[in-house]
């Protein structure tokens, strides 16, 4: 049979945005994880082993840092997953104004490395990561691995 004119393709099922909320508490951490995993099972997306605990150790970083240094002006942060045909994203949004850097290595210090894991893991994976504000004055700190 001919075909008169081009249907467009659909995105494999796994192809997405995903977003939910959670309060800026502790017990929020592993839920965001736990969260993260389960949805990328659920929906079948084809990422390695190694990218998803990379993603998820950066999910428990991020919404860490959230918790510890923005629940003061953000009581909510946002986590938004992303799947696209060669990478995943994820990322955690929050209303504070102050925009984190990458401490680097103190090994006198028994925490502030989260963002600089973070970052290490996003560039061993050969993915990128950011910080951008958002239109209301808070932020929101992405990390992009290829699948």
């Amino acid at each position: 049979m001919e075909s008169r004119g081009s249907v467009p393709a659909r995105p494999p099922s796994y192809e997405g945005v995903w977003r939910f909320t959670a309060p800026a508490v502790d017990a929020s951490v592993p839920r965001a994880r736990h969260a993260v995993r389960d949805l990328l099972k659920r929906q079948g997306a084809p990422v390695a082993d190694d990218a998803v605990q990379g993603l998820l150790l950066i999910v428990s970083e991020l919404v860490t840092n959230a918790v510890r240094h923005a629940a003061l002006l953000s009581p909510q942060v946002a986590v938004e997953v992303a799947v696209g045909a060669e990478w995943v994203r994820v990322a955690v949004e929050d209303d504070h104004p102050y925009r984190p850097k990458a401490l680097e290595t103190d090994y006198g210090q028994t925490g502030g490395r989260g963002l600089l894991l973070v970052r290490e893991i996003t560039r061993a994976a050969g993915g990128v990561c950011d910080v951008e504000r958002t239109a209301t004055g808070g932020k929101i700190i992405w990390a992009a691995l290829p699948r």
